[in-house]
């Protein structure tokens, strides 16, 4: 039975220390109840992201992953067990955030994203939350999120480094493209599995885009829109660097070429896997 302020006894106990805050309270739990989120990758940076969110309360959580639960993810993939190896790491991600928060919805989409799907997955969520470990998805996702006008949080992590931002061209802000208009050459950038990861590192970068799609969709503070956030693990230092919009880029900019999607992994002369983490891009 609901109380007079709309949450069950068990929803008043869940979310008590959130709604004891002025800048959350009852009004802005219902806001996260009532918001979509869509992961992109269930694995590094997916899995402390998913976490929070189910946690925070997120009415409807989609997570698109077309990867299984190997054993080199669970030194960093905290959404994944043992008992969870083969598994599609859809169904094990799931399972988990089900399990730490029954009220939320959801949703595993275990598909290979490209031009042809994305504009249908992307267009039932309010944010979009890329921790994809490849190019070409970073680019579709990017696009996608622009013509769709929707807020993408950024992650990228590498060895024992990290980045994050908030991207909304759409309202005005740069795009990926601003930061980077072309996809770097072929076998010059290594992966995580090339290069190795720290395993606390997405902990720390998956945990912070769930702070800032909380606080987007709060509307509280300040978000990452117009700056990207760098941390620096073996130094533990944060640095950030500003954003401007660019005026001839190809998406957002005055004169923009690109006006569809188009196909990400011959631009880029790679294939599209969506997985655990993405490498961080280039030291800006």
């Amino acid at each position: 039975m609901a109380s007079p302020n709309g949450f069950t006894p068990e929803q008043v106990a869940r979310y008590a220390r959130h709604l004891i805050l002025p800048e959350v309270g009852g009004k802005g739990q219902r806001k996260l109840m009532n918001t979509s989120v869509l992961l992109l990758g269930a694995g590094g940076l997916g899995s402390p992201a998913g976490l929070y969110l189910a946690a925070a309360g997120i009415g409807k959580i989609g997570i698109v992953d077309f990867d299984d639960v190997d054993a080199s993810n669970l030194q960093r993939q905290i959404l994944h067990g043992v008992e969870d190896l083969g598994r599609p790491k859809v169904d094990s991600a799931s399972d988990r955030m089900k399990s730490m928060n029954p009220d939320v919805e959801v949703i595993g989409i275990r598909e290979h994203l490209n031009s042809g799907n994305v504009l249908d997955v992307f267009k039932d969520y309010d944010v979009i939350v890329d921790g994809t470990d490849n190019f070409p998805t970073r680019y579709l996702a990017n696009d996608a999120a622009f013509f769709l006008a929707k807020p993408l949080v950024h992650g990228a992590i590498y060895r024992f480094e990290g980045q994050m931002t908030l991207f909304d061209a759409a309202h005005g802000t740069a795009c990926y493209r601003c930061l980077f208009s072309e996809p770097p050459p072929p076998g010059s950038v290594a992966s995580c599995a090339e290069a190795g990861v720290f395993g606390v590192l997405p902990g720390i970068v998956g945990s912070m885009m769930a702070f800032e799609t909380i606080k987007l969709i709060l509307d509280i503070g300040e978000t990452l829109k117009g700056r990207l956030l760098m941390f620096e693990g073996l130094d533990m230092r944060f640095r950030e660097v500003k954003l401007r919009k660019n005026p001839k880029c190809v998406l957002c900019g005055e004169n923009p070429t690109v006006t569809g999607l188009i196909d990400y992994e011959t631009w880029c002369n790679m294939p599209s896997v969506e997985a655990s983490e993405e490498p961080v891009q280039a030291t800006v």
